[in-house]
């Protein structure tokens, strides 16, 4: 068995770097793959507080700071204090942050697409559902 992971363990590390690199380069010089992730999440959750995003992006209180300061100076996010609570600070996306996050999703779209259109609609089916699998 252990052929078999360490040979999944190099595919899995090959296809995670150019998948990032890719996303990297297709969403620049706007947006970073982390900030799409930031902008999906607050797109789905409509609005959360800067605590919430913690346990999401898997990173400390500062870095969440940091990548929230230069995603409101790009003016993709906007931060508001609570209107009866002030010391609870709300992130909402601005409309540049939607266009941005509807862009990003389209990029990571299409480069996946690029990538499954490489095997049959039925492998495609086949390996969604083994990465289940390997996920749960």
């Amino acid at each position: 068995m252990r052929l078999y992971s360490d040979e999944f363990g190099k595919l899995w590390l090959k296809l995670s770097k150019e998948l990032k690199n890719q996303m990297e380069v297709g969403l620049a010089p706007t947006i970073t793959e982390g900030q799409l992730n930031v902008l999906e999440l607050l797109m789905t959750n409509e609005r959360m507080k800067p605590s919430d995003l913690i346990e999401y992006l898997s990173t400390t209180p500062a870095a969440v700071t940091t990548l929230l300061d230069r995603m409101e100076k790009g003016e993709l996010i906007v931060r508001e204090r609570d209107e009866k609570d002030r010391r609870i600070v709300w992130v909402n996306v601005t409309d540049k942050g939607k266009a941005e996050c509807e862009r990003g999703m389209r990029i990571r779209e299409q480069l996946l697409d690029s990538y499954l259109s490489r095997v049959s609609a039925h492998n495609q089916k086949l390996l969604i559902y083994l990465l289940g699998k390997v996920a749960n």
